[in-house]
């Protein structure tokens, strides 16, 4: 085990805390828990906001299905940062000038429909959870894989500390908290990255050690689900059926497998055949249209002062999240020459906390850049996850609290149950789906944001024409779609063909489905255009300098 990991991650912790704990001195009013009062300058909410969505899915997730799939899966990191030019493009500016608090806020300010707000509360909340659950799952595989603890106890840990600290500190603290820990996570990355690469001789070949090839780091027991031919480096052939396993001790050489993607050839870097392009193009679109539906992602631009201050922090995020996304992607290609054995026990999101010390040994240089990944990966659930419950607390405490009590204001207290409550879920949740796949569940959650979110925002925002019941049967329509191709693919049975592309990227006709219900409905129901239309649109475009 790594010396140096419990350390790194418990100063990790203690620096959270306490950036928390200094967060809090300035957390006074409700204000200042749902929106920060809306007073943070563009470079901290970019840092900020770059910090909460870089996520597991980014830090370990990306990593592992590059190296899994090759460049069939390039489209994620691609889509996930290009999603902010879009958010620039079409909501960021009017989105802060409605003047909203959530999402729910912002159904009532333009479609002024009760009913719509509490069916936007409802995607708010299955969204916040599809996406923090493998925040957790990810922070247990971390503990389990290099700190050598219980899954369980992983996802407990930073399951309580941030709800500890978004329900001290509310979002006030915790935009301190997410900008330290983007630059934390960025250069937790990018460190050991450059060792890694210095390992390549100059003939261009990968300097590894030991110079047979790359070895199993421990005692590995693999469970082949089909069957399978094995050649082990010596040319032996070990022909093995499906559900048969193989023990291979430590140090033993890590052998080539036809079922699995020759680990030190190149077919591994073509594209898929042309049954993948549907999935392809699903996947652009979730990932792209995605962003500007994911509520922890939108409630971040409520918190700058003005409309022109959204913008110029949304270009900052492009910037800061297309750096980033570079790393990950290296970690893939490299864990195809250093940690092949990952590909035939199944777990590739643990590459980037395996590769430093598989690359360089178990020295001391190779276990300090393991820690510091580790830290790293740390950060990623610690600040994805408080901006995800920090958003879904500020929609239970609006819609379901305050509604309950008839509370115009509401108190600190109840953000801080609100808070509670909104955890409680997606810990227990995390402790029983230990095996999902991090990228693919939030790639899912992507799917239902661009479903329902981005064409209630688009259309609310530039057609004058949405009403609340087009809009509600469209977020019903394609959002309720995308829910249940969810369920069908985390609960229900495998399915091949073209049913498992289209449950399994849903977006391509979920999106589209939405749009048009939206605008269909809206058309059979124009005279529920809200009175005060023009006024509304008015202030959503309107710069603040315009206005009287």
């Amino acid at each position: 085990m790594n010396p140096y990991v419990v350390p790194g991650l418990v100063v990790v912790i203690l620096a959270t805390v306490a950036i928390g704990a200094y967060g809090l001195r300035f957390a006074r009013t409700t204000s200042d828990f749902l929106v920060a009062s809306r007073s943070v300058s563009p470079a901290w909410n970019a840092a900020a906001i770059s910090g909460e969505y870089l996520s597991a899915a980014s830090f370990l997730g990306v990593a592992g299905l590059i190296l899994r799939y090759g460049v069939d899966v390039l489209w994620y990191p691609v889509g996930f940062a290009a999603g902010y030019l879009a958010l620039l493009l079409f909501v960021a500016a009017p989105l802060r000038r409605s003047g909203a608090f959530t999402l729910p806020d912002f159904c009532e300010v333009r479609l002024r429909s009760p009913l719509l707000r509490r069916l936007a509360t409802v995607f708010v909340v299955f969204i916040g959870c599809l996406y923090l659950v493998p925040q957790l799952q990810g922070a247990g595989l971390t503990f389990t894989t290099v700190a050598g603890g219980s899954y369980v106890w992983g996802a407990l840990l930073v399951g309580l500390v941030v709800t500890a600290n978004v329900a001290l500190g509310g979002m006030r603290a915790i935009t301190f908290v997410q900008a330290f820990q983007y630059w934390l996570k960025l250069t937790a990355l990018a460190v050991p990255v450059i060792f890694l690469v210095l390992q390549w001789q100059s003939d261009g070949r990968p300097a590894i050690d030991p110079p047979g090839g790359p070895v199993f780091p421990a005692a590995t027991t693999v469970t082949f689900d089909d069957a399978a031919r094995i050649t082990l480096p010596d040319g032996t052939v070990d022909e093995v059926e499906a559900g048969a396993e193989r023990t291979y001790p430590a140090g033993s050489p890590v052998p080539d497998v036809d079922t699995v993607d020759d680990q030190r050839g190149t077919d591994w870097l073509l594209p898929g055949g042309d049954d993948s392009l549907f999935a392809t193009y699903s996947l652009i679109l979730a990932t792209f249209l995605g962003t500007m539906g994911l509520p922890h992602v939108l409630v971040r631009f409520y918190t700058n002062p003005d409309g022109a201050s959204a913008r110029r922090t949304t270009l900052v995020v492009l910037g800061l999240v297309g750096l980033f996304y570079l790393f990950p992607t290296l970690y893939g290609v490299l864990g195809r020459v250093w940690a092949p054995h990952l590909l035939m026990t199944g777990r590739t999101d643990a590459v980037v906390l395996i590769l430093p010390e598989a690359a360089l040994g178990g020295g001391t240089l190779g276990r300090l850049l393991g820690a510091l990944v580790t830290a790293g990966a740390l950060a990623a659930f610690l600040s994805t996850s408080s901006g995800i419950l920090t958003s879904v607390a500020g929609v239970v405490f609006t819609d379901v609290l305050r509604a309950e009590r008839s509370e115009r204001g509401g108190s600190v207290r109840d953000f801080r149950l609100a808070t509670v409550l909104a955890a409680v879920v997606p810990i227990v949740l995390s402790i029983y789906v230990a095996n999902m796949d991090v990228s693919r569940v939030v790639g899912l959650a992507f799917a239902v944001a661009a479903s329902s979110f981005c064409p209630l925002l688009v259309l609310g925002i530039w057609w004058r024409g949405l009403t609340d019941v087009g809009a509600a049967a469209g977020v019903l329509a394609g959002g309720g779609a995308a829910m249940a191709a969810v369920l069908i693919t985390v609960l229900g049975p495998p399915l091949t063909g073209w049913p498992a592309q289209m449950i399994g990227q849903p977006a391509a006709w979920t999106v589209p489905l939405a749009f048009a219900v939206m605008i269909v409905g809206s058309l059979a129901t124009s005279r529920r255009v809200p009175k005060d239309v023009g006024a509304t649109m008015l202030r959503l475009h309107a710069p603040e300098s315009l206005r009287l």
